[in-house]
């Protein structure tokens, strides 16, 4: 992710060591108290002595994988664990056909998407016991189709703007003086020619170099040009309320879990469900290559993050894209949150398909 240091190489583990790592892990999410050597040995059948998994233990905990709280025996894992977990030794679990049919039903498949992702935030609360989030559909991602420049009066353009969702927009353009239809049309290829086929983000941050010297020395298609590099941030931003919002699921459901038994992780969980401001960002920032992206504490940008696990996938509404997910204590139940988020993502995208 951007702005982040180049990853420490992480060391090699034993076979034995992944076992071992994989049955810590597999405890603590379970029961939320550090892991001994002989629950592990009890629990797991690795067919070696308590002993012997105690030293692996001290192993694991010297190259990084897990830390020893001074109060316990035991062994808690640590993001560098979970993301080994994550990545070389789960598999996403398969969902149930009640666990189907029980986001099938919570969500509507005749309501508005903003509607339908708000259903799908607090479904998956329910589902996963994490803090469901969803953010609608922004315009920013949105690709311009094309631009149609209008005569509303003798010095007012309207500017007719079609993006690839379906979506059009209008906006009065003032002029300083009456406008010749044939520079108008002129204009509307420059425009056209200049702008088509990119997002409104980027318009707005490259729209003077976009249009610099490309009247070709019309001098009243210039001071037109003028006026959209001038005007380009606000002609170019069409906030509406609901595109862009960030929907949160029942906090109570997380605030069941132990970590946030304490006034602190109490604490922390509360200005989290505060900050959808923030919280909007670090969706914005996230980009999903392979259909779902997991990042463990500290891995988030955000420092308001960094306790937490946050599994987001997308979604799309024709060329806009929408994020939708679960954030939760890093002792998480990966495999099965994984499935519930990547099911939930494509029940969504087939309703709004359909």
């Amino acid at each position: 992710m951007s702005g982040k240091p180049e990853p420490v190489p992480v060391p090699e583990l034993s076979e034995r060591e992944v076992s071992v790592l994989d049955a810590v892990v597999r405890t603590y999410v379970s029961t939320a108290e550090p892991a001994g050597s002989r629950t592990v040995a009890r629990g797991f059948g690795l067919g070696v002595s308590a002993a012997t998994i105690r030293n692996t233990m001290a192993d694991l905990e010297d190259k990084g994988y897990l830390f020893h709280p001074h109060t316990s025996a035991g062994r808690v894992p640590t993001d560098q664990a979970y993301r080994y977990f994550v990545d070389r030794i789960m598999a996403p679990a398969a969902l149930s056909r009640q666990e189907r049919g029980q986001l099938q039903k919570a969500i509507d498949s005749g309501s508005a998407v903003e509607h339908l992702v708000r259903q799908a935030a607090r479904a998956l609360g329910l589902l996963t016991h994490e803090l469901g989030l969803a953010m609608a559909p922004q315009l920013d991602t949105a690709v311009l189709e094309k631009i149609e420049l209008v005569h509303a009066s003798a010095s007012t353009v309207l500017m007719v703007a079609t993006i690839r969702s379906g979506l059009v927009r209008t906006v009065y353009v003032d002029l300083r003086s009456a406008v010749p239809p044939d520079t108008l049309v002129t204009l509307t290829m420059i425009l056209n020619e200049r702008l088509g086929g990119l997002t409104l983000r980027e318009i707005r941050d490259t729209l003077p170099d976009r249009l610099r010297d490309s009247a070709g020395g019309d001098a009243a298609a210039e001071e037109l040009l003028n006026i959209f590099v001038q005007s380009g941030a606000d002609l170019f931003s069409w906030p509406e309320p609901n595109l862009g919002a960030v929907h949160l699921g029942q906090a109570s459901v997380l605030a069941e879990q132990p970590e946030f038994a304490s006034g602190e992780g109490l604490k922390s969980l509360i200005e989290l469900t505060e900050r959808t401001d923030e919280l909007k960002k670090v969706l914005s920032d996230r980009s999903h290559p392979a259909g779902l992206q997991i990042t463990i504490g500290g891995e988030n940008d955000s420092q308001m993050l960094s306790d937490f696990s946050l599994v987001t996938a997308e979604y799309r509404v024709g060329n806009l894209k929408g994020v939708i997910g679960v954030i939760g204590p890093t002792r998480m139940p990966y495999e099965k949150v994984i499935a519930i988020v990547d099911y939930t993502s494509s029940l969504i995208n087939r309703i709004i398909d359909g």
